[in-house]
């Protein structure tokens, strides 16, 4: 696990992703707060059986953030479905129960709805069982309705506890009772917003009357249905899906977030970062589409070419809209994914910053490679080198290496002839070279490690990181630079550290199974 990860999660609620070797999505939750409930995952140690299987499979994370923990409840169901984890709990079998069954009774009431329904009316299916037992505990609880399958006769334990109504025991009128039932079919319908509005010309009267006890009851029946129907909203089912895209520019450079939009919920999140030009947006939306589906409706947070509307309505044979929202839904959807490219790439950018100034760096590190020495017991000596662009991880540039003049437990050796194999190719080729080299260990390996960019005759600022204070060696500086555990710029040395390390020891495994 790559605590890089860790550290950008926002303490925000959404959605995370956790991922194996292979890049599959092997879970996906939910949490209030992203960053403490996937760190509880790690930090730990009473964790059942079940998830320490888990834990031990996952090697990245994603996450989505929303606004509110519904959208994320919400979302959490919408990916599950779409992409089945291996460790989430498997709820086929309660996929025929999607519905709720008004029971055909004196005093009715709402259930599950089973496959031989008791002659009651059926409201659904809903998208999933996990939707429906929230929407119907939801509706039980604000208009206190009754649960019992046998009516009491002389007492109503949960009219004591204030979980019901009681209108068998006369606790409450018929009428009264029926207006609630009424009210919770008319919801299920999805007239939620008549149904409150109805209640609250309830709670004006109870407190012109000084009933203020039954005022206060009609307010917090009001407050949970407010909540519901911010569910219900999220929820809805659309005639067609949407693309919402937007953008922020930093430094000549573009990143842009793209939001697919299916049936009103989030169901993906890409990720773009290019060089900057003045027709970037139009030049993106037409490379993308030209290679990707395209919706009925993209949303978008600036004018484009009017003509591009048509160009996607031809090629995709439907009517294409491209609206840029000034306000509602589609605007605070827009916001959303503005809020999203600032977590997902500024975060990293800004801990990138700090680690300059730390380091006193003439320029911004944007391009970070680190090399770590793997072996076992002096046998199978391998190297590994990671990338990190911007902050990020940069998978397709990582190395692998296998030693060619050191044959015995020598880190040193095995350091100077990695570090000279990888920026002798480089400066052949006339590739880019990194902003910063960071060599896992003490002052000896960043020694070997400088001596190889001497021989190459190459300048770029390095520094090593040693495991057992975490202190930061610098060529030329007596004393090493110890910064505090909370320092982000240390922070991410850390996570890029780790990663290198992490690489490397499964490049060591994967070569001691060959041979055995």
């Amino acid at each position: 696990m790559n605590k890089n990860d860790l550290l950008k999660l926002p303490h925000s609620p959404g959605c995370y992703l956790y991922k194996d070797k292979n890049n599959t999505i092997i879970y996906v939750g939910k949490a209030k707060d992203l960053k403490k409930r996937v760190s509880s995952y790690f930090n730990r140690k009473d964790l059942d059986i079940k998830t320490k299987v888990l834990v031990s499979k996952i090697v990245e994370v994603d996450f989505i953030v929303t606004n509110t923990e519904v959208e994320a409840f919400l979302l959490e169901n919408n990916l599950i479905k779409k992409h089945q984890p291996k460790y989430n709990i498997d709820l086929k079998d309660s996929k025929r129960y999607a519905s709720i069954e008004k029971t055909n009774e004196e005093y009715p009431k709402f259930k599950i709805a089973r496959k031989n329904y008791d002659k009651g009316k059926i409201f659904g299916p809903f998208t999933s069982a996990k939707e429906r037992d929230y929407i119907l505990e939801t509706l039980n609880k604000t208009f206190k309705l009754r649960t019992c399958n046998h009516l009491p006769k002389k007492e109503c334990l949960r009219y004591h506890i204030g979980f019901c109504s009681a209108p068998c025991i006369n606790k409450i009128t018929k009428d009264e009772y029926q207006f609630r039932i009424n009210s919770a079919e008319n919801i299920l319908q999805g007239k939620t917003s008549e149904i409150i509005k109805i209640i609250e010309t309830k709670m004006q009267d109870c407190s012109k009357q000084k009933n203020y006890e039954k005022a206060i009851e009609c307010r917090e029946i009001i407050n949970s249905l407010k909540l519901l129907k911010e569910k219900q909203e999220v929820e809805r089912q659309k005639k067609f899906d949407e693309d919402i895209i937007n953008y922020k520019i930093k430094d000549n450079k573009v990143y842009l977030l793209l939001f697919k939009i299916y049936k009103g919920i989030l169901d993906e999140k890409q990720e773009f970062v290019f060089d900057y030009s003045e027709t970037f947006f139009e030049e993106f939306l037409s490379a993308f589409y030209s290679e990707n589906t395209i919706p009925k409706k993209i949303i978008v947070p600036e004018i484009v070419n009017e003509n591009l509307q048509d160009y996607f309505s031809n090629i995709a044979k439907h009517k294409v809209e491209i609206v840029i929202p000034q306000k509602g839904e589609l605007k605070e959807l827009l916001e959303l994914v503005a809020k999203n490219i600032d977590i997902s790439f500024f975060n990293d950018i800004q801990r990138v910053e700090i680690l300059q100034k730390t380091l006193g760096l003439n320029q911004i590190p944007t391009t970070i490679e680190c090399f770590d020495i793997s072996h076992l017991s002096g046998t199978k000596i391998v190297a590994s080198m990671v990338q990190f662009k911007n902050g990020k991880p940069n998978k397709s540039n990582y190395r692998k290496f296998k030693l060619k003049t050191v044959i015995s437990n020598d880190d040193f050796a095995s350091m100077r002839e990695v570090v000279y194999r990888r920026y002798s190719r480089l400066k052949r080729e006339n590739q880019p070279m990194p902003d910063l080299i960071v060599i896992d260990g003490g002052l000896g390996q960043l020694n070997c490690a400088l001596e190889s960019l001497n021989k190459l005759d190459i300048k770029i600022p390095i520094i090593s990181l040693a495991k057992k204070l975490e202190e930061i060696y610098v060529p030329g500086r007596e004393e090493t630079i110890k910064l505090d555990n909370k320092n982000k710029g240390r922070l991410l040395l850390q996570a890029i550290r780790d990663e290198a390390h992490r690489f490397a020891i499964t490049f060591n495994r994967s070569l001691r199974k060959i041979d055995s």
